[in-house]
């Protein structure tokens, strides 16, 4: 575990996809928060991110939105599997 976040091994199962291409931070966060929005409650968004700054600013805004970073997986492009929150 590193940093409070399981290990990567097998990646969660995605029921969306979002590949941000090199959007970085606020365009970033606004492109997931959209997606996120599309979900129902526990699924999970697998979001790929080429932007270095996303590796500290997507778990932070999960802590801040309450939604879950199930997986980061830190690649050249990073894999995030986050989980939406219950109400």
């Amino acid at each position: 575990m590193t940093d409070g976040l399981p290990a990567p091994g097998d990646p969660p199962l995605a029921h969306r996809h979002l590949d941000a291409g090199q959007s970085a931070c606020g365009e970033l966060l606004a492109l997931l928060h959209i997606q996120m929005r599309a979900l129902r409650e526990e699924q999970v968004l697998h979001l790929v991110g080429y932007d270095r700054g996303a590796l500290q600013d997507i778990p932070a805004w999960c802590r801040m939105t309450g939604h879950r970073l199930l997986s980061l997986v830190d690649e050249r492009p990073a894999h995030f599997y986050i989980q939406k929150r219950r109400r």
